[in-house]
């Protein structure tokens, strides 16, 4: 008999779970357990690895650009209510959300997304009081970067690296000061070789991620490496598999994220 109490038990469940429900094949199963074990490394500063960071009762919100924002409803009754599928989108936040209330009916949970296509951190910190601060949540979720690069390499921004960690810094800060409880998720940014990333796009982009890397051990934030999932999910299946252009997952990496997401907050 399987001892449900067992963190360890649960994950592989939950593994398991993920892969009858996608109809994964061995070979996507094979993607989900490398990984688990290219994150393993990358994990940092989760308070109790036996312990979710998510308890009874939290508002968690997601917040980011397109990936997180994945086509969701802005209509006011809708965004305003959480839990609401199209409010939250199509992407990793709905899947990661959705396994959350199916593993936990009972802990009143509310999850929101806040994601908007296009958004750099500095668009993020002019929205902040009232898609972040007035919601009040508990944990926020954090990815950001991809179009801190994207644009300044298209020259529709002039924003640097040094931009990227100074506006990071400062929106993770005023955070902490109007949320002194809060607890964050800082989620790498991530680009797969395909589609729209060339070369062009290196070595400039791992900074980027060094630099989210940075904020989360500052601010003693959960880190989720999404690149290093990604990297060795591209030797499972071709990167096109995981993002066909290079930056927004398809539905399978969209999945694969939202399991990474999951495991990197110990749920």
């Amino acid at each position: 008999m399987k001892d449900d109490s067992n963190p360890t038990s649960r994950k592989q469940d939950r593994r398991d779970f993920l892969g009858i429900s996608l109809g994964l094949s061995a070979a996507g199963m094979a993607a989900l357990a490398a990984a688990e074990t290219a994150m393993a490394q990358g994990i940092a500063t989760s308070p109790n690895k036996l312990q979710s960071l998510i308890v009874p009762g939290d508002t968690v919100l997601f917040q980011g650009d397109s990936i997180t924002d994945a086509g969701r409803s802005r209509e006011t009754d809708v965004a305003s209510k959480p839990n609401h599928q199209s409010a939250m989108g199509n992407g990793y936040a709905w899947l990661a959300a959705s396994q959350l209330l199916i593993d936990r009916p009972n802990d009143n949970l509310k999850f929101f997304s806040r994601g908007i296509s296009g958004n750099k951190v500095y668009q993020l910190a002019e929205r902040w009081q009232a898609d972040c601060l007035d919601l009040k949540p508990n944990v926020v979720s954090i990815l950001i970067g991809v179009n801190d690069i994207a644009h300044a390499l298209n020259h529709d921004y002039d924003g640097t690296l040094e931009t990227y960690e100074d506006d990071y810094r400062d929106l993770l800060n005023r955070t902490k000061d109007a949320l002194p409880n809060v607890r964050l998720v800082i989620c790498e940014p991530f680009v797969t070789r395909c589609g729209a990333v060339d070369d062009s796009w290196f070595p400039a982009f791992d900074g980027y991620r060094v630099a989210a890397r940075r904020m989360a051990d500052e601010v003693l934030a959960t880190f989720v490496p999404f690149q290093s999932m990604f990297d060795a999910a591209a030797k499972i299946a071709p990167p096109e598999h995981w993002a066909a252009d290079g930056v927004h997952p398809t539905p399978a990496g969209a999945a694969l994220m939202a399991h990474a997401w999951l495991k990197a907050i110990g749920a």
